[in-house]
């Protein structure tokens, strides 16, 4: 067999060289389009187009609400310099980018939910105490990129920024006038960042940054702040550092109570999934005659997160049969078989970036069988158990502890735990954990794992209070490998979840209207199989 020769030497390279020299590495990606740039079609670009829309947006409801919140922050930074990128838009694949989404921290403070504003940037400038903001310590100002000009060049030939290619934004005015606060543009927002920053001992202003948004922006920082040190070569950097650590944690903190709109917004994020998990009951059927019928539920569920929502809160786990005993499982490419169980973990993302997080776990063919039952109802009571001690006053750690008390009881019971059960139970015991390793609850808002930077003592220790939002998610998980436990428990997975608003009056199950009982479970399905 003969071997081609090398097509780089042996074909018409005429041009290549010319090509490729001296041409960044960056520009290259447009090396396959072939659009004009002579004058003439620049002239002809730039007019015929009919005026934007001038008129002012009415206030959005945020607006009070993100205005609040930014007080309360300014309270805890007096005389401090606040700067909260939103993060720029993420490479995909090669010049593709992932759909924009900004960091939580910014989109709460804000209101900005969306794709709205890569690269933003929030500014809250220290004042005299109580001459700020709603009688604050600080100023907020918004620097963001407006989109260029009919007139301009990148138009229509930037096809991360330009209107041509991405549809049009609201201008500097119009977000103004939206979130009720002064903005700028993206261009000023490097001075705002480093005018006086230095030693406070000296006349200075000390900047704390929310850290791992925007590397230009931790580039800017780090940068002035070695440049105005002291004695930069020997300045312990990491102090300042911890003044950004600080700030993440405050951020975070600050979600752990819900006010009244975003509590809005998780009810509409519940019942946009109520509405997914409905769908994926209808698409079963079409599911169980798949090769890779976990996509198809995927897939049902994600139509309408996009229908009625922004996105997923989360990457859907569709897991059935031996996959549901996967905690995190979101390869989604197995198949759904009559006779197995199907655990549905999913969410909806609501336009404001707040999502719900629910996990139902339904019998493929409308009927648990009996072990299965036998598996759901102690998940079942181990989350009513837990719903109980969701109480105002209570520690948060109370309701993971005990739910999992009735998953001990239980597998005491039926004889699987190696040790007593008061054993099993004993910070040196937990035995029972190897059916259930992840904890119980977990904090819900923009992230699905909200408030995950809090500390500890307003966290796991935390007093639960009236306005959290948090979900109560108990399980258990026999994986065919685990020879301690009956083969007939072997490939089954059960969780179950809610979302849960604490009021004063005690924990509201935001997520009721999914069935859960199992006989509720089975007469659901049975009515929307009957439907279809």
């Amino acid at each position: 067999m003969t071997t081609d020769a090398n097509p780089l030497t042996t074909a018409d390279t005429s041009g290549l060289g010319e090509l490729s020299e001296g041409q960044p590495l960056d520009d290259r990606v447009n090396n396959r389009s072939q659009k004009p740039s002579n004058e003439a079609y620049k002239a002809f670009m730039a007019t015929g187009w009919a005026d934007g829309d001038a008129e002012l947006p009415a206030r959005a409801e945020v607006a009070p609400y993100a205005a609040k919140r930014r007080r309360a922050l300014s309270e805890r930074f007096p005389g401090e310099r606040l700067v909260i990128p939103a993060g720029p838009l993420k490479v995909r694949s090669n010049d593709t980018d992932y759909r924009f989404r900004p960091h939580s921290g910014f989109a709460h403070l804000t209101g900005l939910g969306l794709d709205q504003e890569p690269d933003a940037i929030l500014v809250m400038e220290p004042v005299e105490p109580g001459t700020g903001d709603d009688g604050g310590n600080h100023t907020a100002v918004l620097y963001f990129r407006p989109l260029a000009g009919t007139d301009s060049e990148e138009f229509y030939s930037n096809a991360r920024y330009g209107a041509f290619w991405i549809g049009s934004r609201l201008g500097l005015e119009q977000v103004s006038a939206l979130l009720d606060l002064p903005t700028r543009h993206l261009d000023e927002a490097e001075t705002a960042i480093t005018s006086n920053v230095g030693d406070p001992t000296f006349g200075g202003i000390s900047v704390r940054l929310l850290r791992k948004v925007d590397e230009m922006v931790d580039a800017l920082v780090d940068t002035v702040r070695y440049n105005t040190a002291m004695d930069p070569e020997n300045a312990d950097l990491s102090a300042l550092d911890a003044l950004d650590g600080e700030l993440t944690e405050a951020l975070s903190e600050l979600r752990l109570i819900k006010d009244a709109w975003e509590i809005k917004q998780m009810e509409a994020a519940v019942a946009a999934t109520v509405n997914g998990f409905t769908e994926v009951i209808k698409a079963l059927p079409r599911a169980i005659s798949h090769p890779r019928g976990e996509r198809v539920v995927e897939g049902a569920f994600f139509a309408r997160a996009r229908e009625e929502g922004n996105d997923l809160g989360y990457d859907t786990i569709a897991a059935a049969g031996n996959n549901a005993t996967v905690l995190h499982w979101i390869r989604n490419n197995g198949t759904v078989n009559a006779g197995e169980l199907l655990l549905l973990d999913a969410g909806v993302e609501a336009d404001s970036l707040y999502t719900a997080d629910i996990t139902r776990t339904v019998p493929v063919n409308g009927s648990y069988s009996p072990v299965q039952r036998k598996i759901y109802q102690a998940v079942l009571d181990a989350a009513d158990a837990g719903f109980a001690a969701a109480k105002p006053g209570a520690k948060f750690r109370d309701v993971h502890a005990a739910a999992v008390r009735v998953l001990a009881e239980r597998l005491d019971s039926w004889g699987l735990l190696p040790v007593p059960l008061e054993e099993a139970l004993s910070d040196k015991g937990q035995q029972h954990r190897r059916w259930m390793p992840h904890g119980t609850s977990h904090h819900l808002g923009m992230d699905v794992h909200d408030c995950a930077q809090a500390r500890k003592d307003l966290y796991l220790d935390g007093i639960i209070t009236e306005g959290m939002v948090f979900t109560i998610e108990p399980g258990l998980y026999f994986k065919n490998e685990d020879l301690t436990v009956p083969e007939e428990y072997r490939g089954i997975g059960v969780r179950i979840e809610d979302d849960i608003l604490i009021t004063a009056d005690g924990p509201v199950n935001l997520s009721a209207a999914l069935p859960r009982n199992p006989e509720d479970v089975e007469n659901w399905m049975a009515g929307l199989y009957a439907a279809e």
